[in-house]
């Protein structure tokens, strides 16, 4: 059960039934799934972007459909419950006495989200893990999304892409914004700041360098960065640190203190109390979680 080639997979005892059924909107990937499930079946998932996944149908009366992350409880799902899994999350799934399972997946980017929605989007949201919710009005439109990557004859992308926005709007609770927007940055100028800050992430960026680069006032650039992107460059940055800092820990065994000292933390404590703020766990309880 994994259309997304960055996903990394692997599974036992689900058997796709029929052809997959797949739509692509406005940066959001909607694969439908119906999948045969043996007396046990199990998967393993972790994808370096977040995803939905809504359990649409299951067949077997007395069966269960169970998610969670390794070495903790599993919560189990129902038709129409649904799980919102951050990026870079490992999940395991499994299957005990259920013939058939159908689900919808929705996969994105974090910048897709923010670029719909921009500061009125609460970023936190795209890193906090929900294994098991019910929300009756995401799943109406989940089913919708899935009636569309059915339909042999497709109606116009504007409806798909609705169907989406309403969706992530729901999923992430984004509201209108009632400040002023403040001029933002052009699409080339974000992308510049962007990449530099990314690159250079584990590194001490100084405002005035980045505003220089982009040949705006230190102010200026500021405020139309947040403006562009929900969050001040330095948040950014630290988003950026954090998320190639999970990568070490999951692909390497440096110890903490080594890994504080190459992405520029003053010292481990330092480390740990930045990693817990954006990821909600210490280090290494993350490590602990995701690794394999």
């Amino acid at each position: 059960m994994n259309f997304n080639p960055r996903m990394e997979s692997r599974i036992s005892g689900f058997t796709v039934v029929g052809d997959l059924r797949w739509r692509v909107w406005n940066g959001v990937v909607a694969d439908l799934w119906d999948v045969a499930c043996d007396s046990c079946a199990e998967g393993f998932y972790v994808s370096p972007d977040p995803r939905l996944f809504v359990l649409l149908e299951l067949k077997g009366a007395n069966g269960r459909f169970e998610v969670g992350c390794p070495g903790e409880n599993a919560c189990r799902l129902v038709a129409n419950s649904m799980s919102f899994v951050p990026a870079g999350m490992r999940l395991i799934a499994r299957a005990s006495g259920l013939s058939r399972i159908r689900h919808l997946d929705l996969h994105f980017s974090e910048n897709a989200v923010r670029q719909r929605f921009g500061r009125a989007l609460d970023h936190a949201l795209l890193t906090r893990q929900r294994l098991r919710f019910d929300d009756d009005r995401i799943a109406s439109v989940a089913r919708l999304i899935a009636d569309e990557c059915t339909n042999p004859g497709p109606r116009h992308q504007r409806y798909g892409e609705g169907l989406v926005d309403a969706l992530l709007t729901l999923l992430f609770d984004v509201r209108p914004e009632r400040t002023k927007r403040r001029a933002e940055l052009s699409r080339r100028q974000l992308a510049r700041a962007i990449t530099f800050l990314e690159a250079h992430c584990f590194e001490t960026i100084r405002l005035a360098d980045l505003a220089a680069m982009i040949d705006l006032s230190q102010t200026h650039f500021s405020h139309a960065f947040k403006a562009s992107t929900g969050m001040p460059p330095h948040r950014w940055q630290m988003h950026s640190r954090i998320r190639k800092v999970q990568t070490m820990l999951t692909t390497s065994d440096m110890t903490l203190i080594e890994v504080a000292n190459i992405a520029g933390f003053a010292d481990q404590a330092h480390f740990t109390r930045v990693f817990k703020s954006l990821a909600g766990i210490t280090p290494a309880e993350w490590r602990r979680k995701n690794l394999p």
